[in-house]
């Protein structure tokens, strides 16, 4: 049996990314370690409150030898449009937690709505990436 530990966001710039975690969405810091040895790497990770085994790493986007600069850009491309991937956050209240998160800044793509499988509202991080905010109804 194993369980998804940790998944990964492409982040412009680390600092503003744990920022924006942290601050606006409510998150705690799991780890941020530099490792010198890894021509100074920075490992930045954030978990959900009340959900300490499940980590979001902010990872920044590598260049050479990591990534050939062809590809560092259609990242950056892909991530400009929304469309590096998806974050989804489940909430209890969709309304509730929109205006929580509006308060602290988060600007939300948009407002609560209603759908066949809940309630729903998007916003994105300052880096691009989508998130997904949704209450579900029963039997979703």
């Amino acid at each position: 049996m194993y369980r998804i530990a940790t998944a990964q966001v492409w982040v412009h710039d680390q600092d503003e990314a744990l920022a924006f975690y942290t601050d606006r969405l409510g998150m705690d810091v799991r780890s941020d370690v530099t490792v010198p040895e890894m021509g100074n790497f920075r490992w930045v990770e954030v978990t959900p409150k009340g959900q300490p085994e499940m980590g979001i790493v902010l990872m920044a986007i590598p260049g050479p030898p990591m990534m050939d600069e062809a590809t560092t850009a259609q990242v950056r491309d892909l991530m400009a449009k929304g469309f590096a991937g998806t974050v989804f956050l489940e909430t209890d209240d969709c309304q509730a937690s929109y205006e929580e998160l509006s308060a602290r800044g988060v600007e939300f793509i948009d407002a609560p709505f209603q759908t066949p499988y809940g309630i729903d509202s998007s916003f994105r991080d300052p880096s691009g990436n989508n998130f997904r905010l949704t209450q579900r109804s029963s039997g979703y």
